[in-house]
Protein backbone atom coordinates (compact mmCIF):
# COMPACT_ATOMS: atom_id res chain seq x y z
CA UNK A 1 0.00 0.00 0.00
CA UNK A 2 2.80 2.39 0.93
CA UNK A 3 4.60 1.49 -2.29
CA UNK A 4 1.51 2.34 -4.36
CA UNK A 5 1.05 5.58 -2.47
CA UNK A 6 4.69 6.48 -3.03
CA UNK A 7 4.45 5.71 -6.76
CA UNK A 8 1.21 7.70 -7.07
CA UNK A 9 2.69 10.68 -5.29
CA UNK A 10 5.74 10.52 -7.54
CA UNK A 11 3.60 10.44 -10.68
CA UNK A 12 1.61 13.47 -9.50
CA UNK A 13 4.83 15.34 -8.71
CA UNK A 14 6.31 14.45 -12.10
CA UNK A 15 3.18 15.62 -13.91
CA UNK A 16 3.24 18.85 -11.92
CA UNK A 17 6.86 19.47 -12.88
CA UNK A 18 6.08 18.74 -16.55
CA UNK A 19 3.06 21.05 -16.40
CA UNK A 20 5.09 23.85 -14.89
CA UNK A 21 7.79 23.34 -17.49
CA UNK A 22 5.27 23.56 -20.34
CA UNK A 23 3.72 26.69 -18.82
CA UNK A 24 7.14 28.29 -18.46
CA UNK A 25 7.94 27.47 -22.09
CA UNK A 26 4.60 28.83 -23.33
CA UNK A 27 5.28 32.14 -21.60
CA UNK A 28 8.46 32.54 -23.68
CA UNK A 29 6.52 32.51 -26.97
CA UNK A 30 6.43 35.74 -29.04
CA UNK A 31 2.83 36.82 -28.26
CA UNK A 32 3.85 37.41 -24.65
CA UNK A 33 6.35 40.02 -25.79
CA UNK A 34 9.78 41.07 -24.58
CA UNK A 35 11.42 41.87 -21.26
CA UNK A 36 12.23 45.23 -19.73
CA UNK A 37 16.04 45.27 -19.76
CA UNK A 38 19.18 47.25 -20.58
CA UNK A 39 18.81 50.95 -21.35
CA UNK A 40 15.04 50.62 -21.30
CA UNK A 41 15.14 49.25 -17.75
CA UNK A 42 17.53 52.01 -16.67
CA UNK A 43 15.14 54.59 -18.05
CA UNK A 44 12.24 52.96 -16.20
CA UNK A 45 14.16 52.91 -12.92
CA UNK A 46 14.75 56.64 -13.28
CA UNK A 47 11.04 57.30 -13.90
CA UNK A 48 8.87 58.72 -11.08
CA UNK A 49 6.15 56.26 -12.21
CA UNK A 50 8.36 53.22 -11.48
CA UNK A 51 8.52 51.96 -7.89
CA UNK A 52 9.75 48.70 -6.34
CA UNK A 53 10.40 47.02 -9.65
CA UNK A 54 7.14 47.97 -11.41
CA UNK A 55 5.20 50.90 -12.82
CA UNK A 56 2.50 52.22 -10.52
CA UNK A 57 -0.46 54.57 -10.55
CA UNK A 58 -0.19 57.84 -8.67
CA UNK A 59 -1.60 57.85 -5.11
CA UNK A 60 -4.03 56.79 -3.81
CA UNK A 61 -2.82 53.22 -4.08
CA UNK A 62 -4.90 50.57 -5.80
CA UNK A 63 -7.52 48.97 -3.48
CA UNK A 64 -6.63 45.51 -2.19
CA UNK A 65 -7.84 42.48 -4.15
CA UNK A 66 -8.33 39.91 -1.40
CA UNK A 67 -10.01 36.51 -1.48
CA UNK A 68 -13.38 38.10 -0.82
CA UNK A 69 -13.10 40.21 -3.95
CA UNK A 70 -11.92 37.23 -6.01
CA UNK A 71 -14.98 35.33 -4.82
CA UNK A 72 -17.18 38.24 -5.92
CA UNK A 73 -15.70 38.08 -9.42
CA UNK A 74 -16.14 34.30 -9.60
CA UNK A 75 -19.74 34.58 -8.44
CA UNK A 76 -20.51 37.22 -11.07
CA UNK A 77 -18.87 35.11 -13.77
CA UNK A 78 -20.87 32.01 -12.81
CA UNK A 79 -24.16 33.90 -12.55
CA UNK A 80 -23.81 35.23 -16.11
CA UNK A 81 -27.40 36.49 -16.20
CA UNK A 82 -26.60 39.36 -18.55
CA UNK A 83 -26.76 39.14 -22.34
CA UNK A 84 -23.00 39.53 -22.73
CA UNK A 85 -22.92 38.53 -26.40
CA UNK A 86 -25.07 40.32 -29.02
CA UNK A 87 -28.06 38.13 -29.99
CA UNK A 88 -27.83 39.28 -33.62
CA UNK A 89 -25.27 40.75 -36.01
CA UNK A 90 -23.84 44.16 -35.12
CA UNK A 91 -24.19 46.61 -38.05
CA UNK A 92 -20.88 47.40 -39.72
CA UNK A 93 -20.47 50.15 -42.32
CA UNK A 94 -17.82 48.95 -44.81
CA UNK A 95 -15.11 51.54 -45.34
CA UNK A 96 -14.40 52.49 -48.96
CA UNK A 97 -10.73 51.55 -48.84
CA UNK A 98 -10.02 52.75 -52.38
CA UNK A 99 -11.38 56.23 -51.67
CA UNK A 100 -9.52 56.31 -48.36
CA UNK A 101 -6.21 55.50 -50.05
CA UNK A 102 -6.67 57.90 -52.96
CA UNK A 103 -7.63 60.96 -50.96
CA UNK A 104 -4.87 62.82 -49.17
CA UNK A 105 -5.53 63.36 -45.45
CA UNK A 106 -7.80 66.34 -45.02
CA UNK A 107 -6.65 69.38 -43.01
CA UNK A 108 -9.56 68.85 -40.60
CA UNK A 109 -10.39 66.09 -38.13
CA UNK A 110 -12.30 62.99 -39.11
CA UNK A 111 -12.34 59.45 -37.83
CA UNK A 112 -14.07 56.09 -37.85
CA UNK A 113 -14.40 53.44 -35.17
CA UNK A 114 -12.84 50.07 -36.07
CA UNK A 115 -14.29 48.43 -32.96
CA UNK A 116 -13.42 48.12 -29.26
CA UNK A 117 -10.68 50.73 -28.61
CA UNK A 118 -9.42 50.82 -32.22
CA UNK A 119 -9.90 54.08 -34.15
CA UNK A 120 -8.64 55.49 -37.46
CA UNK A 121 -8.07 59.26 -37.32
CA UNK A 122 -7.04 61.91 -39.83
CA UNK A 123 -5.88 65.07 -38.09
CA UNK A 124 -4.61 68.13 -39.97
CA UNK A 125 -3.01 66.05 -42.72
CA UNK A 126 -1.67 63.22 -40.53
CA UNK A 127 -3.10 59.68 -40.42
CA UNK A 128 -3.13 57.86 -37.09
CA UNK A 129 -4.34 54.55 -35.70
CA UNK A 130 -5.25 54.17 -32.04
CA UNK A 131 -4.86 50.71 -30.44
CA UNK A 132 -5.35 48.83 -33.73
CA UNK A 133 -6.60 45.31 -33.03
CA UNK A 134 -7.64 43.33 -36.09
CA UNK A 135 -7.19 39.88 -34.53
CA UNK A 136 -10.15 37.52 -34.18
CA UNK A 137 -9.39 36.91 -30.50
CA UNK A 138 -8.30 39.23 -27.68
CA UNK A 139 -5.77 36.71 -26.39
CA UNK A 140 -2.29 35.37 -27.23
CA UNK A 141 -3.77 32.38 -29.09
CA UNK A 142 -6.81 31.46 -31.16
CA UNK A 143 -9.08 31.13 -28.14
CA UNK A 144 -10.73 33.28 -25.52
CA UNK A 145 -12.81 36.45 -26.14
CA UNK A 146 -13.80 36.45 -29.82
CA UNK A 147 -14.85 39.40 -31.94
CA UNK A 148 -18.57 40.10 -32.26
CA UNK A 149 -18.11 41.64 -35.70
CA UNK A 150 -15.49 41.93 -38.47
CA UNK A 151 -13.42 45.11 -38.83
CA UNK A 152 -14.98 47.58 -41.27
CA UNK A 153 -11.81 47.54 -43.38
CA UNK A 154 -8.99 45.06 -43.84
CA UNK A 155 -5.68 46.04 -42.29
CA UNK A 156 -3.97 45.61 -45.65
CA UNK A 157 -6.42 48.03 -47.28
CA UNK A 158 -5.65 50.97 -45.02
CA UNK A 159 -3.67 53.87 -46.47
CA UNK A 160 -0.14 54.60 -45.18
CA UNK A 161 -0.25 55.37 -41.47
CA UNK A 162 1.98 58.10 -40.03
CA UNK A 163 1.67 57.14 -36.36
CA UNK A 164 0.22 54.25 -34.36
CA UNK A 165 -0.71 55.13 -30.77
CA UNK A 166 -0.82 52.34 -28.17
CA UNK A 167 -2.30 53.01 -24.73
CA UNK A 168 -1.05 49.83 -23.01
CA UNK A 169 0.01 46.27 -23.75
CA UNK A 170 -3.11 44.19 -23.02
CA UNK A 171 -4.23 41.89 -25.83
CA UNK A 172 -7.35 43.90 -26.62
CA UNK A 173 -5.16 46.96 -27.29
CA UNK A 174 -1.85 45.66 -28.68
CA UNK A 175 -2.14 43.20 -31.57
CA UNK A 176 1.16 41.48 -32.42
CA UNK A 177 0.35 40.63 -36.04
CA UNK A 178 -1.08 44.07 -36.70
CA UNK A 179 2.11 45.61 -35.30
CA UNK A 180 4.26 43.49 -37.58
CA UNK A 181 2.21 44.33 -40.67
CA UNK A 182 1.96 48.05 -39.97
CA UNK A 183 5.66 48.33 -39.16
CA UNK A 184 6.51 46.51 -42.41
CA UNK A 185 4.61 49.27 -44.21
CA UNK A 186 6.64 51.97 -42.46
CA UNK A 187 4.34 53.03 -39.62
CA UNK A 188 5.95 54.45 -36.48
CA UNK A 189 4.71 53.13 -33.12
CA UNK A 190 4.23 55.58 -30.27
CA UNK A 191 3.99 53.64 -27.02
CA UNK A 192 4.33 53.96 -23.24
CA UNK A 193 7.74 53.14 -21.83
CA UNK A 194 8.53 49.42 -21.89
CA UNK A 195 6.28 48.38 -24.77
CA UNK A 196 9.20 48.89 -27.14
CA UNK A 197 10.57 45.59 -25.79
CA UNK A 198 7.48 43.78 -27.10
CA UNK A 199 7.73 45.47 -30.48
CA UNK A 200 11.42 44.69 -30.88
CA UNK A 201 10.73 41.04 -30.00
CA UNK A 202 8.24 41.02 -32.87
CA UNK A 203 10.71 42.42 -35.37
CA UNK A 204 9.67 46.08 -35.38
CA UNK A 205 12.81 48.17 -36.12
CA UNK A 206 13.97 50.34 -33.22
CA UNK A 207 13.93 53.35 -35.54
CA UNK A 208 10.12 52.96 -35.78
CA UNK A 209 9.51 52.93 -32.04
CA UNK A 210 8.97 55.98 -29.84
CA UNK A 211 8.59 55.38 -26.09
CA UNK A 212 7.07 57.91 -23.71
CA UNK A 213 6.64 58.67 -20.06
CA UNK A 214 3.71 60.82 -18.92
CA UNK A 215 3.80 64.41 -20.18
CA UNK A 216 6.53 63.68 -22.71
CA UNK A 217 5.79 64.54 -26.31
CA UNK A 218 7.09 64.33 -29.86
CA UNK A 219 5.99 65.85 -33.16
CA UNK A 220 4.92 64.04 -36.32
CA UNK A 221 4.74 66.37 -39.31
CA UNK A 222 3.74 69.29 -37.13
CA UNK A 223 1.29 67.34 -34.95
CA UNK A 224 2.14 67.08 -31.24
CA UNK A 225 1.69 63.62 -29.71
CA UNK A 226 1.60 63.92 -25.93
CA UNK A 227 1.56 61.02 -23.47
CA UNK A 228 -0.80 61.91 -20.63
CA UNK A 229 -1.61 60.12 -17.35
CA UNK A 230 -4.18 57.41 -16.75
CA UNK A 231 -5.00 54.87 -13.99
CA UNK A 232 -4.62 51.29 -15.14
CA UNK A 233 -2.14 48.40 -15.17
CA UNK A 234 -0.28 46.29 -17.74
CA UNK A 235 1.06 42.85 -18.57
CA UNK A 236 0.77 40.11 -21.18
CA UNK A 237 1.82 37.19 -18.96
CA UNK A 238 2.01 36.42 -15.26
CA UNK A 239 4.08 39.49 -14.35
CA UNK A 240 2.21 42.79 -14.11
CA UNK A 241 3.22 46.40 -14.60
CA UNK A 242 6.59 46.04 -16.30
CA UNK A 243 5.35 48.43 -19.00
CA UNK A 244 3.69 51.80 -18.53
CA UNK A 245 0.12 52.74 -19.61
CA UNK A 246 -1.06 56.08 -20.96
CA UNK A 247 -3.76 58.27 -22.42
CA UNK A 248 -2.95 60.38 -25.49
CA UNK A 249 -3.49 64.03 -26.33
CA UNK A 250 -2.91 64.77 -30.01
CA UNK A 251 -2.64 68.40 -31.04
CA UNK A 252 -2.55 69.68 -34.60
CA UNK A 253 -2.32 73.17 -36.01
CA UNK A 254 -6.10 73.59 -35.96
CA UNK A 255 -7.61 70.56 -34.25
CA UNK A 256 -6.93 68.22 -31.35
CA UNK A 257 -8.30 65.00 -29.90
CA UNK A 258 -7.99 63.01 -26.69
CA UNK A 259 -7.81 59.24 -26.12
CA UNK A 260 -8.56 58.06 -22.58
CA UNK A 261 -7.11 54.56 -22.81
CA UNK A 262 -8.30 52.20 -20.10
CA UNK A 263 -8.57 54.09 -16.82
CA UNK A 264 -10.27 54.54 -13.54
CA UNK A 265 -11.77 57.96 -12.94
CA UNK A 266 -9.51 60.43 -11.10
CA UNK A 267 -8.34 64.05 -11.19
CA UNK A 268 -5.80 63.43 -13.96
CA UNK A 269 -8.52 64.10 -16.54
CA UNK A 270 -9.08 67.59 -15.20
CA UNK A 271 -5.31 68.24 -15.21
CA UNK A 272 -5.13 67.18 -18.87
CA UNK A 273 -8.01 69.46 -19.79
CA UNK A 274 -6.46 72.41 -18.03
CA UNK A 275 -3.05 71.89 -19.58
CA UNK A 276 -3.89 70.75 -23.13
CA UNK A 277 -7.61 71.32 -23.73
CA UNK A 278 -10.03 72.12 -25.09
CA UNK A 279 -10.29 69.17 -27.51
CA UNK A 280 -12.52 68.81 -30.55
CA UNK A 281 -13.07 65.08 -29.97
CA UNK A 282 -12.57 62.64 -27.13
CA UNK A 283 -12.44 58.87 -27.54
CA UNK A 284 -13.33 57.60 -24.07
CA UNK A 285 -13.67 54.04 -22.83
CA UNK A 286 -17.15 53.36 -21.49
CA UNK A 287 -17.26 49.56 -21.18
CA UNK A 288 -15.64 46.55 -19.53
CA UNK A 289 -16.21 47.48 -15.90
CA UNK A 290 -17.13 45.28 -12.98
CA UNK A 291 -18.10 45.20 -9.33
CA UNK A 292 -16.21 46.72 -6.43
CA UNK A 293 -13.60 49.38 -5.72
CA UNK A 294 -10.61 47.45 -7.15
CA UNK A 295 -12.28 47.30 -10.55
CA UNK A 296 -13.42 50.94 -10.49
CA UNK A 297 -9.84 52.04 -9.79
CA UNK A 298 -8.74 50.81 -13.23
CA UNK A 299 -11.94 50.71 -15.35
CA UNK A 300 -14.39 53.60 -14.99
CA UNK A 301 -18.07 53.09 -15.69
CA UNK A 302 -20.12 54.97 -18.27
CA UNK A 303 -21.16 57.80 -15.96
CA UNK A 304 -17.55 58.49 -14.98
CA UNK A 305 -16.54 58.27 -18.64
CA UNK A 306 -18.84 61.18 -19.44
CA UNK A 307 -17.38 63.11 -16.50
CA UNK A 308 -13.88 62.41 -17.85
CA UNK A 309 -14.95 63.74 -21.26
CA UNK A 310 -16.17 66.93 -19.63
CA UNK A 311 -13.04 67.19 -17.47
CA UNK A 312 -10.71 67.20 -20.48
CA UNK A 313 -12.91 69.93 -22.02
CA UNK A 314 -13.78 68.08 -25.20
CA UNK A 315 -16.57 69.31 -27.47
CA UNK A 316 -17.75 65.88 -28.65
CA UNK A 317 -17.33 62.40 -27.23
CA UNK A 318 -17.08 59.09 -29.09
CA UNK A 319 -17.68 56.15 -26.71
CA UNK A 320 -15.25 53.25 -27.29
CA UNK A 321 -14.19 50.01 -25.58
CA UNK A 322 -17.56 48.31 -25.90
CA UNK A 323 -19.44 46.21 -28.45
CA UNK A 324 -16.56 44.06 -29.77
CA UNK A 325 -15.37 41.62 -27.08
CA UNK A 326 -17.00 40.00 -24.05
CA UNK A 327 -14.61 41.16 -21.33
CA UNK A 328 -16.70 42.13 -18.32
CA UNK A 329 -19.72 41.51 -16.08
CA UNK A 330 -22.40 43.44 -17.90
CA UNK A 331 -24.69 43.16 -20.91
CA UNK A 332 -22.93 43.89 -24.18
CA UNK A 333 -24.95 47.09 -24.77
CA UNK A 334 -25.21 48.30 -21.16
CA UNK A 335 -22.23 50.70 -21.48
CA UNK A 336 -23.69 52.63 -24.40
CA UNK A 337 -27.16 52.80 -22.87
CA UNK A 338 -25.72 54.19 -19.65
CA UNK A 339 -23.45 56.56 -21.58
CA UNK A 340 -26.32 58.08 -23.53
CA UNK A 341 -28.34 58.55 -20.34
CA UNK A 342 -25.37 60.09 -18.51
CA UNK A 343 -24.63 62.42 -21.43
CA UNK A 344 -28.19 63.69 -21.30
CA UNK A 345 -27.98 64.22 -17.55
CA UNK A 346 -24.60 65.96 -17.77
CA UNK A 347 -25.44 67.90 -20.96
CA UNK A 348 -22.57 66.35 -22.93
CA UNK A 349 -22.45 65.93 -26.70
CA UNK A 350 -22.02 62.22 -27.38
CA UNK A 351 -21.87 60.74 -30.88
CA UNK A 352 -22.80 57.09 -31.42
CA UNK A 353 -21.45 56.05 -34.82
CA UNK A 354 -21.82 52.56 -36.16
CA UNK A 355 -18.59 50.67 -36.66
CA UNK A 356 -16.91 52.01 -39.81
CA UNK A 357 -19.11 55.13 -40.00
CA UNK A 358 -17.06 58.27 -40.69
CA UNK A 359 -17.44 61.23 -38.35
CA UNK A 360 -16.20 64.76 -38.95
CA UNK A 361 -15.50 67.11 -36.07
CA UNK A 362 -16.64 70.09 -38.15
CA UNK A 363 -19.98 68.67 -39.29
CA UNK A 364 -23.21 67.69 -37.55
CA UNK A 365 -23.58 63.97 -36.93
CA UNK A 366 -26.90 62.15 -36.88
CA UNK A 367 -26.49 59.67 -34.05
CA UNK A 368 -28.84 56.71 -33.87
CA UNK A 369 -29.51 54.11 -31.17
CA UNK A 370 -28.48 51.35 -33.58
CA UNK A 371 -27.84 48.87 -30.76
CA UNK A 372 -31.58 48.80 -30.05
CA UNK A 373 -32.04 46.94 -33.35
CA UNK A 374 -29.58 44.17 -32.39
CA UNK A 375 -32.23 41.81 -31.09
Amino acid sequence: MRRRLFIGTGVVALLAVIGLGIAAWVLTLPPFGGELAGERLARAEASPSYRDGAFANPPPDEPARGLGYQWTLLREELRNKEVRVPPAAIPVVPVDARALRQVSPAPGLRAFWIGHASVFVELDGVRLLVDPVFAEYASPFEMGPRRFHPPPVALADLPPIDAVLITHDHYDHLDMRAAQQLAARGATYHVPLGIGAHLERWGVPAAQIREYEWWQEQAVRGVRIVSTPTRHYSGRGLVRNRTLWTSWSVIGAKHRFFVSGDSGYADHFRAIGEKLGPFDLSFVKVGAYGPGAPWADIHMNAEDAVKAHRDVRAARMVPVHWGTFNLAFHAWDEPIRRTVAAAKAQQAYVMTPRIGEMIDAARPFASTAWWEQVR
